[in-house]
Parts: structure tokens; C-alpha cells; sequence
């Protein structure tokens, strides 16, 4: 696991193909809809153990 902050993360999307990372919002449900990373998948950290394999585990993840 890779620690990365707000700038490094966006650096980083930008060299990615939207199609080979996950961008995970573990954030609550309004939160995401008051704002989320384009193709962010919601998935709040309360219900996250239990929904784990709706990750891709070949896929790089970004979580936030």
C-alpha cells in the first residue's frame, strides 16, 4: 500500500487509463453526492469489509 496526498493522487489519475484504477469513495452517501471524483465508486468505509469483493483485486486502487 502506497500513502499518496491530494496532489501525488491527481498526478497520478492523470497518467492512469480510467479503465485500469479504481477510485473508491468510502465516504457516507451524501457526502459522494455533494461531490465525488469523476468515476469514483461509493462504498462507505462502515459497509466496506463486507462489499470488499465488489474491488477488483487486478486493479489498482485509489481510496479516499
Amino acid at each position: 500500500m502506497e500513502s499518496k496526498n491530494s496532489q501525488e493522487a491527481e498526478q497520478w489519475l492523470e497518467t492512469m487509463d480510467a479503465t485500469d484504477v479504481t477510485v473508491l469513495d468510502v465516504r457516507q452517501p451524501g457526502e459522494y453526492k455533494n461531490g465525488h471524483l469523476p468515476g469514483a465508486k461509493l462504498i462507505p468505509l462502515t459497509e466496506l469489509e463486507k462489499r470488499i469483493g465488489e474491488l477488483d483485486p487486478e486493479k489498482p486502487t485509489l481510496v479516499y
